[in-house]
């Protein structure tokens, strides 16, 4: 026997549904006479009648309706307008009534052409002696406007069948009959059906948009009038037929076949594959040929019969509860009403009545009815007889819900709904308003990551978002009003006030068994994020202006409910602190514009006792604008620590590296660095902080800790290098004994996971996805050697300076600048510089280089004093430990140096510095650095002349100090390389 193949083998490739049914019927021409039309229109315009028709069925795209009268207006109309559809009302008293149907369809042998007949067996005897030969279809007019949704739908039904069946496996009814008044009546019943169980079906799907998309995935109706027509049907489609309606006596070989529907099934029931057939018949005897084969059968003179067709579809076609019957019995054991709870019954399920229900191919046409193509497919390619037990049927059914439930709710927006919210579920919202700029993103980058199969190559390093749920803006708007909170927040109290005023107010109590629904679900703590609608923008960088807190789980989940409340109205309240309005007013946005949504997100880590935190957290950004030795900027940089990521947020040391270069970081490359520049403290949330007060620093439940307080966690395994002071080595990994520092070596140089080539993609893919250079937060929690998930927390645009973007650095002329550097890093224009700190060239001797550190350390501290940035220029390395290489300061010394530029003298040419520790500074403190080179590069230029013909503040041999009136202007391209420094009142614009 084969072996049963693994589920986590098969990709559930998700459905495309808006591939499904594209081609319409927008347009419709009606040739009737003014009377015929008047008594089509008994009850309102046709155009409203079908107009309500599809707004009760939840359908889009109803079509126009063109009314003409006479045959020539008809030519004349389609001549100027295209129609995918005409339909006559022919005059019953026209010697030749089909004559215009004739000449039409002459012309335009591709457009459907439909004749509505009034009912009378008049009509029925002119229609059996009539040349039918340009008409498609006959359909009696029984004044039911139903008939005329069921006419377009079947046409749009036969325009769409052969791709949607190909593409996805969209299902087909095939309902036989030759009686016009009969499937005239028939074919309504059966598309209201269809619909209607259809849009039960598509509130499934996770919100409004999919669910209208999800009604193009189901059955198609095809009607055949003929025992050939239904042959042709049924071979070409014989793999998507959900099932079979049939007349007993119609047309076979050209003669009426008074058994043509039992001759018809049984070559169906040869053909192996199990269908559900449903025999109609207006002779009850016929009853026998049904129950011979074990199908069902209606009789067509009950009165009830469109209740009686609509009862069978839905029990037979996989509609409606999937009843679990005993087979013996055939008593009900359980019903089934959906998805999720099939997951739940699977192991219930008696053993005889599993093996029943998948031998007829219930399950499979269970799922094909509700548009779940892939699961449908997967069941219907497994025999029962492949089972090794029935216990091995119930484990894969199973996880193939798991695997299907994951990629459905991956990458989507799904409206919240307390019923369905599970552990399966991954983004939805609460409420209809906005997403707000981070909200957006983490939708964005959660589709990104269903999208691209690429990022989950390998399953045992899966690319996750974390669970999340938004809160929409116009949640905010609610709670702002219901408390009247506008006149407070507005006002200039104090920012302790204002949070006091917003704790003490009420949340929507609608929310209450929303947020309960979400507790029961999450298992990890939760951070509350801000998601403003100007936050993330594209244009202008509100990143971090607004609050984030994190509460812990709760064994009361009522407890852990006054938390989560608490901390939505402390970041509400963050909108209105000193700070967000002192910025607002910066950006010259208005404070009463801004809305703030909540992002609820799962937080990513491991609980150590009383503490929870991530192996790691970081931020990377596509673009480098301080690439060091053979770094590119289009390769990106990341910055990396222990610990949830506030930390670098915070400007706390934390490790650089490029992505594209692992093995090459700066901070590690001598023991002297590495034991000075790398992580000694990190934060992890205190899970015993539920009763502090909340507070204005989003950070109160935080704890700073040491790296010596995770290494007694044991969660530095990983990431950790061990120093051994007896023989002073760093070796890569965790060894008992020595200091441990955090390098990420087994990571970033061994691959225990895979880090770098994961930012490599996903820097790649944000970038290609968002048309712009990005920047991603992310964290990695490690649980073992093996097992390790990266999930992307946030992706944002970098915010870059359009005036840069568009101005040729190099064009400048020479003249209006007094720097000009090829080999510049940093990224941006400053113009609040007027100090500008150079070594005098004349003269100089590096034997000095000792007393200019000491007079270059009492200026800096002059400026660090009035909180003022400078210009500094020097000859040769900053920073150098050997005097004879460079001025030899260290970086608290020059700390409130804006601009750092090493300057190569004729006689003194040294090696630039890049690739010291200086380089980590200059990054944290967003400094820009210079090398100015004239010999190397034409262009590069230092006007040493311009600064000794203006006045000093302060002088001495060795330095001087000059203060403009007017600000300094420094313009840096990171992507070319290329800075300048602009002589005052000087712009090349």
């Amino acid at each position: 026997m084969e072996k049963l193949p693994d589920i986590r083998a098969f990709r559930f490739k998700d459905t495309s549904f808006a591939t499904l049914m594209t081609k319409r019927i927008f347009n419709v021409m009606l040739i009737a006479t003014k009377y015929d039309s008047f008594m089509l229109e008994d009850d309102g315009r046709i155009d409203e009648q079908i107009f309500n028709e599809y707004t009760s069925l939840n359908l889009s795209y109803p079509p126009r309706f063109t009314q003409v009268v006479t045959e020539e207006d008809a030519l004349r109309e389609l001549s100027e307008n295209h129609y995918e559809l005409i339909i006559q009302m022919p005059n019953m008293d026209d010697t030749d009534m089909f004559a215009t149907a004739k000449h039409i369809k002459q012309l335009y042998p591709d457009t459907p052409f439909v004749v509505l007949t009034p009912f009378s067996k008049e009509v029925t005897k002119r229609l059996s002696l009539e040349d039918l030969s340009g008409v498609d279809y006959v359909f009696s007019w029984l004044g039911n406007p139903e008939l005329l949704l069921a006419i377009i739908k079947l046409m749009e039904d036969a325009m769409n069948v052969e791709h949607d069946t190909e593409n996805v496996g969209v299902q087909i009814i095939l309902l036989i009959e030759d009686s016009v008044r009969f499937y005239s009546s028939a074919l309504p019943t059966l598309f209201k059906s269809v619909m209607e169980e259809s849009k039960q079906f598509s509130k499934e799907a996770l919100n409004e948009h999919q669910q209208k998309l999800r009604m193009r995935g189901r059955p198609k109706i095809m009607l055949a009038r003929t025992y050939e027509e239904a042959v042709e049907i049924y071979s070409k489609y014989y793999k998507y037929m959900l099932g079979v309606i049939t007349d007993m006596s119609y047309q076979h070989k050209g003669e009426k076949d008074k058994l043509a529907g039992y001759e018809f099934a049984k070559w169906v029931r040869s053909k192996k594959r199990f269908v559900p057939i449903i025999f109609t018949s207006s002779e009850v005897a016929n009853k026998a040929y049904a129950d011979e084969l074990g199908c069902n059968f209606i009789d067509k003179n009950s009165k009830s019969f469109p209740r009686d067709l609509k009862k069978q579809i839905i029990n037979n076609f996989g509609f409606g509860d999937f009843i679990i019957i005993n087979p013996e019995t055939k008593e009900e054991v359980m019903r089934i009403r959906n998805l999720k709870e099939l997951q739940r019954n699977i192991f219930n399920i008696p053993t005889d009545s599993l093996r029943y229900h998948l031998s007829n191919d219930h399950f499979s046409r269970f799922f094909y009815s509700r548009a779940m193509f892939p699961m449908a497919e997967w069941m219907k390619r497994i025999s029962v007889s492949d089972y090794e037990s029935m216990d091995e049927a119930r484990q894969l059914i199973y996880d193939m819900i798991i695997t299907y439930r994951k990629v459905k709710n991956t990458g989507v927006v799904a409206t919240f709904d307390k019923e369905r919210f599970d552990e399966f579920s991954n983004f939805a919202r609460m409420g209809d308003g906005s997403l707000g700029g981070k909200g957006r993103s983490i939708a964005f980058m959660d589709n990104i990551v269903k999208e691209h199969l690429e990022l989950n190559e390998d399953e045992n390093v899966p690319v996750r978002t974390p669970r999340t749920v938004v809160l929409s803006t116009e949640i905010f708007d609610e709670f702002m009003e219901i408390n009247d909170l506008y006149p407070i927040a507005l006002s200039d109290k104090p920012d302790d006030e204002i949070l006091r005023y917003f704790l003490k107010a009420g949340m929507p109590d609608r929310m209450i068994e929303d947020f309960m629904a979400f507790l029961e679900t999450v298992k990890a703590p939760i951070a509350v994020r801000s998601s403003s609608l100007l936050e993330d923008s594209h244009y202008q960088p509100f990143a971090g202006v607004y609050a984030t807190y994190m509460i812990p789980v709760l064994q009361d989940k009522y407890e852990m409910l006054g938390l989560l409340g608490k901390a939505i109205k402390a970041v509400y309240a963050s909108v209105f602190y000193r700070d967000s309005k002192t910025y607002m007013t910066a950006t010259h946005n208005l404070i009463d514009q801004e809305k703030m949504a909540i992002v609820l997100q799962e937080a990513v880590g491991t609980q150590y006792g009383n503490r929870f935190y991530p192996t790691l957290s970081g931020v990377a950004r596509s673009l480098n604008f301080y690439p060091v030795g053979n770094e590119l900027p289009e390769e990106g940089i990341a910055n990396i620590v222990l610990g949830l990521g506030k930390y670098i947020v915070e400007g706390g040391v934390n490790l650089r590296f490029s992505p594209a270069h692992p093995h090459s970081i700066v901070q590690l490359s001598t023991v002297d660095l590495a034991l000075r520049d790398t992580q000694r403290y990190f934060y992890a949330l205190d899970l015993t902080s539920f009763d502090k007060e909340f507070s204005t620093n989003d950070g109160f439940n935080l704890l700073k800790l040491t790296t010596k307080d995770a290494e007694k966690d044991d969660s530095i395994r990983y990431i950790a290098s061990t120093y051994e002071p007896s023989d002073q080595t760093i070796y890569d990994g965790y060894y008992e004994g020595g200091r441990k520092i955090i390098s990420f070596a087994n990571i970033l140089q061994h691959n225990v996971f895979p880090l770098a080539e994961i930012l490599q993609k996903v820097l790649k893919i944000g970038q290609e996805e968002m048309g712009r250079p990005v920047e991603i937060e992310f964290a990695v929690d490690l649980k073992s050697k093996d097992e390790g998930i990266f999930y992307l927390l946030q992706i944002r645009p970098i915010v870059q300076n359009k005036e840069l973007q568009s101005e040729d650095l190099s064009k400048i002329k020479p003249e209006e600048e007094i720097l000009h550097s090829n080999s510049a890093l940093g990224h941006g224009i400053m113009n609040d510089i007027f100090d500008f700190v150079y070594v005098k060239t004349e003269g100089f001797n590096a034997i000095n280089n000792d007393k200019i550190a000491v007079e270059i350390d009492n200026l800096n501290a002059e400026f660090l004093k009035n909180n003022k940035g400078y210009i500094l220029v020097g000859p040769g390395r900053w920073g150098s430990s050997d005097p004879w290489l460079g001025v030899p300061v260290r970086w608290p010394q020059i700390s409130n140096a804006r601009v750092l530029v090493e300057l190569t003298l004729n006689s003194y040419n040294i090696e630039p510095s890049q690739g010291t520790h200086f380089f980590q500074n200059l990054t944290s403190f967003g400094a820009g650095y210079f090398s100015v080179n004239p010999y190397s590069f034409e262009n590069d230029l230092f006007d040493e002349e311009y600064l000794n013909m203006q006045p000093a503040v302060y002088e001495t041999e060795y330095i001087r100090h000059i203060c403009f009136s007017s600000p300094l202007i420094v313009k840096i391209n990171g992507k070319k390389k290329i800075g300048t420094v602009l002589k005052p009142d000087t712009d090349s614009k």
